[in-house]
């Protein structure tokens, strides 16, 4: 029976299925990648012919095949007054087709067949949404469901995910941790020797992946100073001040020195590991500011003073008294342990390397770094110390080692250009432009995208942006999108919790899903908000109770206790070396060390 003969049926006959190809509109209009159709007058027979909902998919009928598009505006250009007949019209932006390949109908991302004015417009049926979701011959894991058909699982194709970089985007109380801890446990759960390393800001995933993961826990954390290149080091040793640019030419002299005194004393003994330092004693005068070399602080106050003596009495020593004071407090603040704690300085390069990145991973591809306990003065420096270890292990290794950075409220260390640390920046935007060829990508999580750097969202090559109610945002993230499909993104301030729109090469077209409900069972991100009303119902906290807040802030250690700090780490000048010359006359490091009363 022709399609157009269908309409003249009566309506005692059966009324079409949801499974049913079901003309409900034509094609009047055709502009680039969008087409406007004109919806069929309502009749008893057609009547339960499914809706066109914004955001459904239909599929218009061509010589070769048949094109696919997302309904995106809906309206009625001349509403009758009286009830009268009326023209309602919807939009399509077209997103893929229907071609023959091998004797079967398959779906590809593209359109080279156009349809033309009076073309039919069917939706979709279950059957097209199967063939469109099948990830075929590649590598995938499922995440949720689609909004159209809920019998129909969303895949993820992880090369394409991966390799080019993906942004989980959602305003607070989205569901946008449980979305990051769900893509996290399908690619855990599917590969054992994966290398995932998650910055975990606010410590919400320590319990969330059970055994898969490995937890450095701020008490466990390490990530010694000498592994800082110097644009690093000297945002920790001289962050500010007057006399900063003398400070800086002071660190670029004394740096070097350190590392050479270090490797000419310690360079053939068991303080370098075997075969992981230079080949030959002449390449220590190739040691560098940024060489990767261990070097002690004590060796760096020593170079101090041995300026300091070399002096003339027109010179000033500030700049010198303010470094050695800052070096001073830095080893004794409890909370500054992990990078300057531990009585000796040795060449653990290889074993950061391997707790940090899961090398090898032995049954826990993923690493959460807990860095809630982290200074906020210092932790730019950290995040960007970690984004250029992980692009030179990759680099160096020539892309044996592939690794995947989840960069939790990644608004704060890659902001727009003008604020926060500019290495850190530097060293992320490195990664979204030449990462892909090494093995190493991102994952952006964030919810303020309109605080982003712009290269790094822009070379995201998959998004997948829970609700967002800031209209900032959402512009920013439409403007940084070129997928067709972009008007679903209109969909971002309604969308309930748990969904997204998804879009980019990391699936097959750009659709609506629901993201699959993570088991209480397997492990649940913390990131419920504080329960006011139950707490405040609660008996009040005792005197008592309240010291010992008090001693924990002070130590800088957690409510549930933590282990004994590690010991402070200024050490005193190896024998061999020529003996300092008499301390200055006493100053600002004399007076540090008064009590205050």
């Amino acid at each position: 029976m022709l399609a157009q003969d269908r309409l003249h049926h009566t309506s005692d006959q059966p009324q079409p299925s949801y499974e049913a190809e079901w003309p409900i509109a034509r094609i009047v209009s055709v502009n680039g990648s969008q087409a406007i159709a004109v919806l069929n007058k309502p009749t008893a027979y057609n009547a339960g012919v499914p809706r066109a909902d914004i955001g459904s998919l239909m599929k218009i009928e061509t010589p070769r095949g048949a094109t696919v598009g997302v309904v995106s505006a809906q309206s009625i250009p001349a509403p009758s007054i009286h009830g009268g007949e009326e023209l309602r019209i919807i939009e399509l932006e077209m997103v893929g087709e229907f071609i023959t390949a091998g004797g079967r109908m398959v779906f590809k991302r593209g359109v080279s067949v156009f349809p033309v004015l009076g073309d039919t417009v069917m939706q979709a049926t279950h059957e097209d949404l199967v063939k469109i979701f099948d990830s075929g011959s590649k590598t995938s894991i499922a995440i949720g469901t689609l909004h159209q058909d809920r019998e129909i699982r969303v895949p993820l194709f992880i090369n394409d995910l991966l390799a080019k970089h993906f942004a989980i985007l959602g305003t607070t109380g989205s569901g946008k941790s449980c979305a990051v801890a769900l893509v996290l446990k399908r690619l855990v759960e599917r590969f054992d020797n994966a290398h995932i390393v998650v910055f975990d800001l606010h410590n919400e995933y320590s319990t969330a992946f059970g055994v898969r993961s490995e937890v450095i826990s701020p008490e466990k954390l390490t990530i010694p100073y000498w592994l800082l290149n110097f644009d690093e080091l000297v945002e920790v040793l001289a962050p500010s001040g007057m006399n900063r640019d003398f400070e800086i030419e002071i660190l670029a002299q004394v740096i070097p020195q350190a590392r050479k005194r270090y490797m000419a004393q310690f360079g053939s003994s068991s303080g370098m590991r075997s075969g992981a330092g230079l080949r030959k004693a002449q390449d220590i005068s190739l040691i560098a500011q940024d060489t990767p070399l261990p070097f002690r602080m004590a060796d760096v106050l020593l170079a101090l003073n041995e300026m300091m003596g070399k002096l003339d009495r027109s010179q000033p020593t500030m700049p010198f008294i303010r470094l050695k004071t800052r070096i001073e407090a830095l080893v004794a603040d409890p909370r500054y342990a992990f990078m300057f704690g531990g009585y000796s300085v040795q060449d653990t390069m290889a074993e950061t390397l391997s707790k940090m990145f899961r090398v090898p991973s032995n049954g826990r591809p993923l690493t959460i770094l807990d860095l809630s306990s982290v200074p906020s003065e210092i932790l730019n420096v950290v995040m960007s110390a970690m984004f250029r270890l992980a692009f030179d292990l990759a680099f160096w290794s020539r892309g044996q080692i592939p690794i995947t950075l989840v960069c939790e409220e990644a608004h704060r260390y890659a902001p727009v250009k003008g604020a926060g640390f500019e290495p850190t920046r530097r060293a992320m935007a490195r990664i979204a432009k030449e990462g892909r060829k090494y093995g190493v990508s991102l994952c952006i999580v964030t919810q303020r995208p309109s605080e982003l750097d712009p290269t790094v969202l822009s070379q995201c090559n998959t998004i997948l942006a829970l609700r967002l109610t800031n209209q900032l945002d959402q512009d920013y993230v439409k403007s940084a999108t070129s997928e067709s499909g972009v008007a679903l993104l209109d969909f971002l301030p309604v969308l309930g919790k748990a969904e997204a729109i998804v879009m980019g090469e990391g699936v097959p077209l750009p659709l609506r899903i629901r993201f699959d409900e993570l088991e209480a069972a397997s492990g649940l991100p913390n990131g419920q908000s504080a329960p006011f009303s139950e707490v405040w119902s609660a008996p009040p906290l005792d005197p008592a109770q309240l010291d010992d807040i008090v001693a924990n802030w002070r130590a800088q250690r957690k409510l549930d206790g933590a282990a004994e700090l590690p010991p402070l780490a200024i050490e005193p000048p190896p024998a061999s070396a020529e003996p300092p010359p008499p301390p200055p006359k006493p100053g600002l490091s004399s007076l540090r060390r008064n009590p205050i009363v």
